[in-house]
């Protein structure tokens, strides 16, 4: 075992470039990585609990406020398609980042609601926004955001890209059956977006992730019932067996971020959960114990469940309205269907216009 190893050879029909000095010899350069700028596009179209509750049978404007905490949301127009809305969200970014589009080495888009699953979503933000880098689309719906933030601070602490643009984009408003009383009022449309970058210090925290697909069935999209008028392709959740696995696993996996980042509880000037309902961010809260001075997103009270774009979302509501400030520290949770999670620590950008 101690004798040296033959090199490798290719096919003499093969053409091999061979680097300078072999890759085990290359040096890269260790960094961090953090979030330079945020951008977010929310539809021009707000939508009242009594408009969604019009078409949802036995169902009252005031139930929907007292067991979600949504009052309204936005749906998209026709122009406001999950590319253009994901476009302007990442032009704020870069903006904000005081970046050109050449600069971006690599667009992540997560979403669940493509308008086509090919041509991706992520090539065609690239083209309006001038970017011709690598650019892929992420399936992790409402965690996507957090799955999405912790590849693209990969790539930049490990040299594969110096400046990363992530997405998280949502037309949910088009997976919806109108007449579901367990989701139609719960979604709404958006889109947030980052750019991610090197750091001297630390600014993006370890993630802790993670998923549960013996329990897929919880979140489901297809038709509803056995009758003819009930055949309708939409949305389904197991609203009950949802809530308590998120109010009893996502509060461990947060704990676990904090703990792999250094950082207390005491410590956190924000936490900016998924937006899924107040219920449950109510039940997180609690579980986790913070303290007074930590500020809570609540966005979802009048954007309603984003997926994807929910915690760019709530992150952008914070910094616009003053709560929360640039440089400040973050708690991400994002948690949904797949079964997928995902939680993260992270300094607060700024924000664009």
């Amino acid at each position: 075992m101690g004798g040296s190893v033959a090199p490798w050879r290719a096919p003499p029909f093969v053409e091999v470039h061979v680097p300078a000095a072999p890759i085990t010899a290359r040096t890269v350069e260790a960094r961090e990585a953090r979030l330079l700028g945020l951008g977010a596009y929310r539809p021009r179209r707000t939508v009242t609990n009594d408009e969604v509750c019009a078409r949802i049978e036995g169902t009252d404007p005031g139930w929907v406020l007292s067991r979600s905490g949504i009052s309204t949301r936005r749906f998209a127009g026709a122009d406001e398609t999950v590319v253009v809305m994901a476009a302007q969200a990442a032009g704020d970014a870069l903006a904000a980042a005081g970046l050109a589009a050449g600069q971006i080495d690599a667009v992540l888009v997560a979403t669940m609601s493509p308008d086509t699953v090919c041509p991706q979503v992520s090539t065609r933000v690239a083209a309006l926004l001038g970017v011709t880098a690598p650019a892929m689309d992420l399936g992790a719906a409402c965690s996507g955001f957090c799955y999405g933030l912790e590849l693209a601070a990969s790539l930049v602490r490990g040299g594969t890209a110096q400046h990363v643009l992530l997405v998280g984009v949502e037309r949910m408003s088009d997976l919806l059956d109108p007449t579901d009383r367990g989701t139609a009022f719960l979604f709404g449309d958006g889109a947030g977006a980052v750019v991610v970058g090197p750091s001297a210090a630390p600014g993006v925290g370890p993630v802790a992730w993670g998923s549960d697909g013996a329990n897929a069935e919880l979140i489901v999209h297809g038709p509803s019932g056995s009758g003819t008028d009930e055949q309708v392709p939409g949305l389904r959740m197991q609203g009950p067996a949802v809530f308590r696995w998120a109010s009893t696993q996502i509060a461990p996996l947060a704990e676990k971020a904090l703990a792999t980042a250094g950082v207390g509880v005491g410590d956190l000037d924000a936490f900016v959960p998924h937006q899924a309902n107040n219920r449950i961010t109510d039940a997180l809260v609690r579980a986790l114990a913070l303290s007074e001075r930590t500020v809570v997103a609540r966005d979802v009270v009048t954007t309603g469940n984003t997926s994807a774009a929910s915690v760019p979302l709530a992150m952008h509501a914070l910094l616009t309205d003053g709560t929360a400030r640039p440089g400040d520290l973050a708690l991400l949770a994002g948690f949904g269907a797949g079964l997928t999670y995902a939680a993260q620590v992270v300094a607060l950008p700024g924000v664009g216009s």
